[in-house]
């Protein structure tokens, strides 16, 4: 019963938008998953089908989950347990691991930890890890920064992906979870494997950024700026108080500071006329076309009064960014390119420099996100109240 009005209370705060203790993330959410395995190892779970209590794990217990005729058909070693439309794994002492492998689709093992609750979705397997929002962050802040940073590169990193979920934690609400494990939302991977990243983020532990109206921030990040990063307005179309350009000198150098791409010169024309009706023909704006130079960002290309979005160039030719230059060389264009990514809010590669050169990870999120605040999220309530 406990445990009921648990996922109870956390059905309601997702409806309300605001959640401080269990987020629901969908993982593999990008595969149509079949069958899998799911092993209980260290840990203690209770296993429910239909909300009816099968079974309590004890010692290593390996379970099959697969798609049969629109169900679940559960089954380990000894046991064949039947076919059901839902199936939880909810951790009896309130924590737990779950070693999960895809099989159709095969995929690698990860380890999630908390519970699980596994349904059916148009014929495939829908899987929720339900869990506790600071092993969540983790993950994050693993899966997006690797394993060879510094810690306070991973207070940042922690202090974003914590803002970025609340911010967003209704985002998949109308499918029944929070957020995805990809881009689309934040990419999670599970349990991190440098489990030093929990003490580091103890320093982080509750603190959200918010902007002058105690809102959370659109905590937007991306690779590297390429010495510039972007205005909100530019590349989204809204404006922010703290999506603001920044000449960013840290990002210089770094590994995806730089870049080219070629293509032949009647492609690009070509691409111009058919997509944005580039006058070519007008010899000025094909010059412009084909010698366009960008020292600070620009957000189009522009020629006879006819303005090519930067922004949509990069998206339709996959460009890393959109500062880049046109240079002709022969029979083709080459885009010499500075950054990686959208250009809004952190570069991650400038960050990383910040902090090995000695500053701390306020000093980075004041530098990329500007007038805003480092809150504690359970005050936020009482600041609003107010």
């Amino acid at each position: 019963m406990i445990r009921k009005l648990l996922v109870l209370l956390f059905i309601l705060r997702s409806i309300t938008g605001f959640c401080e203790d269990v987020i629901a993330i969908k993982v593999f959410s990008h595969l149509k998953i079949v069958s899998m395995t799911m092993v209980v190892e260290g840990s203690s779970y209770t296993i429910m089908a239909d909300d009816k209590q099968l079974l309590k794990t004890s010692g290593e217990t390996i379970f099959k989950l697969m798609m049969v005729n629109d169900s679940i058909q559960l089954k380990s070693f000894e046991t064949a347990y039947g076919s059901f439309k839902n199936v939880k794994f909810i951790a009896n002492d309130g924590k737990g691991e779950i070693k999960l492998k895809l099989i159709n689709p095969e995929r690698k093992p990860r380890i999630y930890q908390d519970d699980f609750n596994v349904t059916v979705e148009e014929g495939f397997l829908k899987v929720i890890n339900q869990a506790e929002l600071d092993n969540y962050i983790a993950g994050v802040v693993e899966a997006e920064s690797g394993t060879h940073s510094t810690p306070e590169f991973y207070k940042v990193q922690a202090i974003l992906a914590r803002t970025f979920a609340l911010a967003h934690i209704n985002k998949h609400l109308l499918e029944g979870f929070s957020l995805c494990d990809q881009v689309h939302c934040q990419v999670y991977y599970g349990k991190p494997k440098y489990t030093e990243i929990y003490k580091i983020m103890e320093d982080t532990r509750g603190k959200v950024v918010v902007d002058e109206d105690l809102n959370l921030i659109v905590a937007a990040f991306h690779s590297n700026s390429g010495g510039q990063t972007a205005n909100s307005e530019d590349v989204w179309g809204a404006r922010t108080t703290y999506l603001k350009s920044v000449n960013d000198t840290f990002s210089l150098h770094m590994p995806n500071y730089k870049w080219e791409r070629k293509m032949l010169t009647d492609d690009w024309l070509s691409y111009l006329k058919l997509k944005h009706n580039y006058p070519i023909e007008d010899p000025l704006a094909k010059n412009i076309a084909l010698s366009f130079r960008q020292w600070d960002r620009k957000i189009y290309m522009e020629a006879s009064n006819v303005k090519v979005p930067l922004k949509n160039v990069r998206q339709d030719l996959q460009l890393k960014s959109t500062l880049f230059s046109i240079y002709q060389v022969g029979d083709s264009v080459v885009f010499k390119g500075r950054g990686y990514g959208h250009s809004l809010g952190m570069s991650q590669e400038g960050a990383m420099r910040m902090t090995k050169l000695g500053y701390k990870h306020m000093d980075v999120l004041n530098f990329y996100y500007r007038n805003i605040q480092i809150i504690d999220m359970r005050k936020l309530s009482f600041f609003r109240d107010e």
